[in-house]
């Protein structure tokens, strides 16, 4: 199996032309763990009317790991109840707010300091890599819109043909979905993360949580327990990538989901061939199709192993429940605020309408 490497990368992109005719400047996107980051980040919501009963689910980033670190919630609001809640099975915790039907614009605003960096896997170096059985067990159970059989297992073994390792695996499953996929702008959200329906219609086109799902999905059908973790950016990119940072005056669209699978020697490793390929459709004003192309390769090759501390996870969790909520049955994932009334549930893409504002402020030392 070929070998996915920056220098081969990088080597590569020197030698094909910018696609609008003229060789861009150098490009250069390397993460690397460093130092903390902290941050404020504020969900302010508002319901311009209040029908009957009003709920609400925000979700929190509530992720205690090597590259982030959540400090604590404040919230406020004129909810009859307003406090944290769990769907316990899936570990997720989110703030509920629950508001009578007298209230008029109901109203919570939700603040939690967390701390990021930079991850990046040192592929020389290798450890007793450790993780709960169950945890790992979880990465690689199908989800409803994950199914593992079918053509799902039949993509996989495409993708991974010739892997001897579990690395190989990953490996030539990143590099399949960004060969083949393609990041869609005019998908509502982040998708929906349907991979079934994607890969038996051949329209492989779609946002993160489509994109990679795929990604996800193929590794847990190839046995390499994978996961995708949903959050939100926060900064700015450090490499001046325009696709890989945001606005944090207004965060209301800079949801992002991004993955990580379990590999023997290096535990959970940071992966996005999502970001890639939103690199590669929207970073420059021409649609690059090679992700040799010298803008591209250095995105290509950074986010196998790595991804930058300008972003915040939530959580990763599949098929979970919103405690309290009267419509039965499951969110795919939860990274966008929830909500419902007499009426039912909210439009959650709709932020003007459900009037959602999301800021993160950074804390300087």
């Amino acid at each position: 199996m070929t070998l996915l490497t920056r220098r081969t990368l990088l080597a590569t992109a020197a030698a094909v032309p910018c696609l609008a005719g003229a060789q861009p400047a150098e490009r250069r996107f390397a993460p690397q763990p460093g130092d903390w980051r902290s941050f404020d980040l504020t969900l302010d919501v508002e319901v311009p009317v209040a029908k009957g009963t009003t709920k609400l689910w925000l979700p929190l980033p509530d992720l205690d790991t090597p590259w982030q670190q959540t400090d604590g919630h404040r919230f406020s609001g004129n909810a009859g109840q307003l406090r944290l809640v769990a769907d316990a099975p899936r570990g997720v915790r989110m703030l509920h707010a629950e508001f009578a039907p007298g209230v008029e614009r109901p109203r919570v605003s939700v603040t939690s300091r967390v701390r990021t960096r930079s991850r990046a896997v040192d592929w020389s170096a290798r450890s007793a890599a450790k993780e709960d059985p169950a945890v790992l067990r979880g990465a690689l159970a199908a989800t409803e819109l994950l199914p593992l059989d079918g053509i799902v297992k039949t993509t996989a073994q495409e993708a991974t043909r010739g892997a001897r390792s579990d690395l190989d695996k990953v490996r030539g499953i990143y590099q399949w979905v960004v060969a083949h996929a393609y990041r869609e702008p005019k998908t509502r959200g982040c998708g929906t993360g349907d991979i079934k329906s994607m890969l038996e219609s051949g329209n492989l086109g779609g946002k993160c949580a489509d994109l990679n799902a795929i990604f996800v999905g193929l590794c847990r059908a190839s046995g390499v327990p994978a996961r995708d973790v949903y959050g939100l950016r926060v900064a700015p990119s450090a490499f001046g990538y325009k696709e890989l940072g945001a606005n944090s005056a207004s965060l209301k669209g800079a949801q992002h989901c991004r993955a990580e699978v379990f590999l023997a020697g290096h535990g959970w490793v940071a992966m996005d061939p999502a970001d890639v390929l939103k690199v590669m459709r929207q970073e420059t004003p021409e649609w690059i199709k090679d992700p040799a192309h010298a803008v591209a390769a250095p995105v290509m090759a950074g986010l196998f192993g790595s991804w930058e501390g300008n972003w915040v996870g939530y959580n990763t969790a599949h098929d979970l429940r919103l405690p309290g909520r009267a419509e039965q049955g499951t969110l795919p994932f939860f990274m966008y605020p929830q909500g419902e009334n007499a009426e039912g549930r909210f439009d959650d893409l709709a932020p003007d309408a459900f009037r959602y504002t999301i800021a993160a402020t950074e804390i300087k030392a």
